[in-house]
């Protein structure tokens, strides 16, 4: 079975020219293909390419890439933001002119401190730097992570499915039978009710009567649902052994699955027959939970 699930998690970690990434990617079901990106500055440029390489290897499911860089030891200089850092010392003496008109003591601003907050401090790529080539190839490598993650899940989902679809076909097996006695058993009331009709009164419209039997058996009759319902099975089987994302048709047969059983049901007109009826939606409805998962 081919079944892939749209859900999993990779992680990949490499260095190159003095800079040092990581790749988180993580997938959960959705309708379609769905990708957001989270890149650091100056790596913005790799958004279509990645976007590019998932859409050629995944085609749905929720996908979150994250990157990390990190500048190793020694690697590149270091570049002090002056228009933040002029804006925040004006900032920082406003404050605290501010505070000691009201009272309000403040510890003094430290150089340390402020070279701390984000976005003050940066450094500098190593000039000629190709780490974005390298951290490429590994985030190919990160992605045939995820989706051997995906395909593993997906053997997973393919197994608890056909072992429904194996329960769906013993109760439709044992509806089958169920109808057969239904029907055994209605025609035994009905000629009872015939005969009894017979002796009290000499005048029957016999077509008339026909016609009402007629109907009777067509309103109680299951023998398509039965059928479309064993089709159903055989082609959720051929799905699930089919190449390519099947998700979307799954989810369409689980939808009919679903319909024969509620027709079942209301035609069922016997207590055990309406039994199987519920067991087979209880079923179908597990079976609909897994294939919201399957790409």
């Amino acid at each position: 079975m081919t079944v892939s699930s749209m859900t999993g998690f990779a992680t990949r970690r490499g260095a190159a020219d003095q800079v040092g990434w990581t790749w988180d990617l993580r997938s959960v079901n959705s309708k379609g293909l769905d990708l957001r990106l989270r890149l650091p500055d100056g790596a913005e440029g790799l958004e279509p390419e990645l976007r590019k390489r998932v859409g050629a290897q995944l085609k749905r499911g929720a996908v979150q890439i994250a990157l990390r860089t990190r500048l190793e030891a020694g690697a590149g200089g270091v570049r002090l933001d002056t228009d933040l850092a002029e804006a925040l010392l004006a900032a920082a003496s406003d404050l605290e002119d501010r505070a000691g008109a009201m009272g309000l003591p403040l510890a003094p601003s430290t150089s340390a401190g402020l070279l701390a907050l984000e976005g003050m401090v940066t450094r500098d790529v190593p000039p000629g730097s190709d780490w974005q080539s390298a951290a490429l190839a590994d985030f190919d490598a990160a992605l045939d992570d995820l989706a051997r993650a995906r395909a593993a899940e997906g053997v997973e989902i393919a197994a608890v499915l056909d072992r429904a679809l194996s329960e769906v076909e013993r109760l439709v097996t044992a509806a089958a039978e169920s109808a057969e006695a239904r029907n055994a058993r209605t025609g035994q009331v009905m000629r009872a009710r015939l005969a009894a009709l017979i002796e009290s009164t000499d005048r029957i419209d016999e077509d008339r009567f026909a016609q009402e039997l007629a109907t009777v058996a067509i309103k109680a009759d299951v023998t398509e649902e039965i059928d479309r319902l064993n089709a159903h099975v055989r082609a959720a089987r051929d799905l699930l052994s089919a190449d390519g994302p099947v998700g979307r048709k799954l989810d369409f047969l689980m939808q009919e699955f679903n319909r024969e059983a509620n027709t079942l049901c209301a035609k069922a007109q016997d207590s055990t027959l309406t039994a199987i009826g519920l067991d087979l939606k209880v079923v179908v409805d597990q079976m609909r939970e897994q294939v919201q998962n399957v790409e």
